[in-house]
């Protein structure tokens, strides 16, 4: 499964970002941060063309020797990164589009709380449960 799932705001800070093993955690945020170049480049292109405006999820960003990258934008321009590991090949497209289905509900869910505050950063249990689920089991 993954191996880095983030959630990044609007004006692309992160709101959320796990990843495993702990001690690859700023390699994964350097990652992250380098798959938004390409989630602007996709998005805006989507934007020029009469393609499906409710499509959100943006595919293969870019593979690297290790990783493959895969982004996702709601409606209101939060982005949704996660990245797998290049050697995982049993993980078919449709399998990366249901975990992103299950985190934008997830990330739905937070939003929704009364107590979080916009634009903060996602603390939530139930949240990190969902991410907990998605991320590969190490041990």
């Amino acid at each position: 499964m993954a191996v880095c799932i983030a959630v990044i705001a609007k004006e692309n800070y992160p709101l959320y970002i796990r990843s495993v093993p702990c001690q690859n955690e700023l390699k994964f945020h350097y990652t992250v941060h380098t798959s938004l170049d390409v989630v602007e480049e996709k998005v805006s292109a989507v934007g020029k063309s009469l393609a499906d405006q409710r499509e959100l999820y943006l595919g293969l960003l870019y593979p690297t020797e290790d990783y493959k990258v895969y982004g996702y934008v709601t409606n209101s321009k939060v982005k949704f990164v996660i990245v797998v590991d290049s050697s995982n090949t049993s993980l078919r497209d449709n399998e990366i589009r249901s975990m992103f289905r299950k985190l934008h509900n997830s990330f739905t869910d937070v939003m929704c709380n009364p107590f979080y505050n916009p634009g903060d950063p996602i603390q939530s249990k139930a949240f990190n449960g969902i991410v907990s689920g998605m991320m590969v089991q190490t041990g």
